[in-house]
């Protein structure tokens, strides 16, 4: 799934892990991807956050789409940032799933926190036509 993704693959963003449950992905914040503050778009982080909880939720195998989603900005990411997402299965039941992201950058004192995300799952029979 991730191979086809031309979204994500046109940022740079790379899967760096994928298990049943859980991927980390990364993505370099460029200059394309800064907003009139100066700041990363929060459009850019939530597709880095989305394409991680993507990859999550269709390790089990079925094809797997958002029902919905929603993230909350901690800190501003900002211009050469590399960002780290980590997606963690909550729960499955029935067809639907609950997975939570974190995206953080590496600094000097440690990881810090740019947004928390989560992301509801849903299973469906067959893959959407192009």
């Amino acid at each position: 799934m991730f191979a086809d993704d031309q979204a994500s693959n046109a940022l740079g963003i790379e899967l760096v892990e994928a298990a049943e449950g859980r991927a980390v992905a990364t993505m370099r914040i460029t200059e394309a991807m800064v907003n009139g503050h100066d700041i990363a778009h929060g459009g850019y982080v939530f597709l880095l956050a989305d394409t991680t909880f993507a990859c999550a939720c269709n390790s089990h195998g079925p094809v797997t789409v958002a029902s919905g989603a929603e993230i909350s900005f901690v800190a501003a990411g900002k211009l050469g940032d590399h960002l780290i997402a980590t997606a963690t299965e909550r729960t499955r039941y029935g067809r639907n799933g609950i997975y939570d992201v974190t995206v953080h950058r590496e600094t000097p004192d440690g990881p810090e926190v740019v947004a928390e995300f989560r992301g509801r799952s849903r299973t469906i029979e067959k893959a959407p036509q192009r």
